[in-house]
């Protein structure tokens, strides 16, 4: 896990830099105490990381799942109270873990979760837009298509070009050309100082520089990054403990059992993607994730955290940022805690343009038109899905956008699986038997296919159907293959059946 910390450890300030504004916008969208964000990122990196297999996905609070916590606070009287929840959803996940359930994250179709980073990509780069210019009325971390303030995206993006600060701009636009420029000079080989924290730190001192030079166009207040600073003793004294008494709130149950499927879920959707993104294409072990992310969950709802999941944006910002091992997860959780106990005052001048101009960087490599063409290439069977989860991610949220895409997907599949052909004719052009073969699972998937072969029989014809290799048949498909009995005989057509088991017709009426 050492063995690349030149390359882990740069990575990892510019994940902590990414995540600081996610974890508290989405804490204020959620309806909890903004530390409870905090916690959750410091959980996520440092207990999900350490138990992960991952060697680049980033857990922490996700946007997926806010929704369901500020509907959770409401229906069982209060942050505390919701804390159980979270702990007995995180046990869940252990249990999924040990039971092996994780093989649920390979039955995504590729398209689907290609289709989900290309969305993500999108939604960060629409959802950025506003930030770097400097309207800020929706927190960071914010991917749904109606956001708390009762725009929808595209309505934000135009309230945020009516309302624009020319300091943000400038920030903004320095950050994304030095992103585009960095790669292609010299300054690339300084491992310690990637693209990403250099366009971080510049967007500071432009900031800093205006302050001086012209007070009217420096990036102040909301603008800013805005980590809670009272100091220690008022800091703890903030942290929310759980409410055990609320376990006598069958509330808190359906929430656990919520949180625990939805976490999950979202966690294998985030590692399925993650492994695609790894430039060295390492798999790590889905059981293992989610026994991580419920030792995570299971943490952070002790310690009066937010739920944890796995988090692509900042995933994909690790690996940007040139993240070799876990260790840049890890060390990024570290410095959330040690930013909120020490660094408050300091981090609290980085203008959230300056991130914003990371971000949509980011959000352009994870929806890149090569991404789109390769979707085009491989026909409408792929491609269809991918822009439904696309578009249905943009315009609710990422996971009904990725349900109605895997809806979809599933769609495509059933067609193409009916419309192969369940008999293979083994026989010549021109034999007088005409001999076909069953598959080794015949299911009622292949009911329209044989249906349309038996009917194509023509009068005289002989045909044998072999099924001796078949392991497996439905009764569908047995009530089909001996119900053509009755039906050759009176067309003329000399029918046998060879090791297809007899089935016994169920009566109708």
């Amino acid at each position: 896990m050492f063995a690349y910390w030149k390359e882990d450890l740069p990575a990892s300030l510019v994940v902590f830099l990414v995540a600081l504004p996610l974890c508290l916008g989405i804490a204020l969208a959620s309806g909890a105490p903004l530390l409870s964000g905090v916690i959750a990122g410091v959980v996520g990196g440092i207990v999900v990381g350490l138990a992960s297999g991952s060697h680049l996905m980033v857990s922490g609070p996700a946007a997926g799942l806010t929704a369901i916590v500020i509907s959770g606070i409401a229906q069982v009287g209060g942050f505390p109270q919701f804390l159980p929840a979270v702990v007995i959803g995180g046990v869940i996940q252990m249990l999924l873990g040990v039971a092996r359930a994780g093989v649920i994250g390979y039955y995504f179709p590729s398209a689907v979760i290609k289709g989900m980073l290309a969305a993500i990509g999108l939604t960060l780069i629409l959802k950025q837009l506003p930030h770097a210019v400097g309207y800020d009325e929706d927190y960071e971390g914010d991917f749904s298509f109606i956001s708390p303030s009762g725009e929808n995206t595209f309505g934000a993006i135009g309230s945020a070009f009516n309302d624009i600060q020319i300091g943000a701009v400038l920030v903004s636009l320095v950050g994304v050309a030095l992103m585009i420029i960095w790669p292609k000079t010299p300054l690339k080989k300084i491992k310690l100082l990637p693209a990403p924290l250099a366009a971080v730190v510049v967007g500071v001192a432009i900031n800093e520089v205006l302050r001086l030079v012209s007070p009217d166009l420096a990036i102040r207040g909301t603008h800013l990054v805005s980590l809670p600073s009272e100091g220690l003793d008022n800091l703890l004294s903030q942290v929310a403990r759980p409410d055990w008494s609320a376990l006598g709130n069958q509330s808190v149950w359906v929430l656990a059992v919520t949180i625990g499927i939805v976490a999950s879920l979202e966690s294998l959707l985030s590692l399925e993607a993650t492994n695609k993104l790894d430039p060295w294409k390492r798999e790590a072990p889905a059981n293992r994730e989610l026994f991580a992310q419920g030792l995570g969950n299971m943490t952070s709802g002790l310690l009066g955290g937010l739920p944890v999941t796995g988090v692509i944006v900042r995933s994909s910002a690790n690996i940007d940022a040139g993240a070799r091992t876990r260790l840049s997860g890890i060390v990024h959780g570290v410095m959330l805690l040690v930013a909120t106990l020490a660094l408050a005052s300091m981090l609290n001048r980085i203008p959230l343009a300056a991130l914003a101009g990371v971000l949509l960087v980011t959000g352009f490599k994870l929806t890149t038109p090569a991404l789109w063409k390769n979707a085009w290439d491989h026909g409408w069977s792929q491609f269809i899905p991918f822009a439904v989860t696309i578009v249905a991610i943009l315009f609710t949220d990422l996971l009904k956008g990725i349900g109605i895409g895997l809806v979809v997907g599933i769609v495509f599949i059933l067609v193409e699986h009916m419309r192969r052909p369940a008999l293979t004719r083994i026989s010549p052009p021109g034999a007088i038997l005409t001999r076909y073969v069953l598959p080794d699972q015949v299911t009622f998937l292949s009911k329209a296919s044989i249906s349309r072969e038996l009917e194509s029989f023509t009068s005289g014809m002989r045909v044998e159907i072999d099924g001796r290799r078949t392991t497996r048949y439905d009764q569908d498909v047995l009530e089909i293959l001996n119900e053509f009995r009755e039906t050759a005989k009176g067309r003329n057509i000399d029918y046998r059946l060879v090791g297809v088991p007899e089935s016994d017709i169920t009566p109708l009426h």
